[in-house]
């Protein structure tokens, strides 16, 4: 059953990259704020994945990204931030982190691991700070 064992792989993948980015004391600074977490919840899984993907593809999917280096806020939602932690917000993060060339279109695998990769990430972080 490879599709079994592709997801195991990308489970690896997503925990070890999750680990490499905790070392990072810029990386590992980041977290949701209360009004992004509780956007999350009310918004559910599904939508904040639509969210994820679609802010990648549109942001840093092109091969040469307008303003690339600047074109992710800081806040304003969960992708963003989330985004900052995982070092997908530009391309040279990309680049640098996940060992993905610039200068050209991230394929839709990479779009989607990265986007996988992003929700995970905010998934751990709604399960770190449970609602009050």
């Amino acid at each position: 059953m490879p599709n079994v064992e592709a997801e195991r792989d990308e489970q690896r993948w997503i925990a070890e990259t999750l680990e490499r980015l905790s070392h990072s004391k810029f990386r590992a600074k980041f977290m949701l704020s209360d009004k992004d977490r509780a956007y999350a919840r009310a918004k559910g899984k599904a939508i904040i994945n639509r969210h994820a993907h679609e802010m990648l593809h549109d942001r840093v999917g092109a091969a040469e990204p307008k303003n690339d280096g600047k074109q992710t806020p800081w806040r304003g939602h969960p992708v963003f931030t989330a985004q900052h932690a995982t070092a997908t917000c530009c391309r040279g993060c990309i680049e640098k982190w996940h060992h993905i060339p610039q200068g050209r279109a991230l394929t839709e695998e990479e779009t989607n691991r990265l986007a996988d990769l992003v929700m995970a990430w905010i998934e751990r972080d709604l399960i770190h700070h449970p609602v009050r």
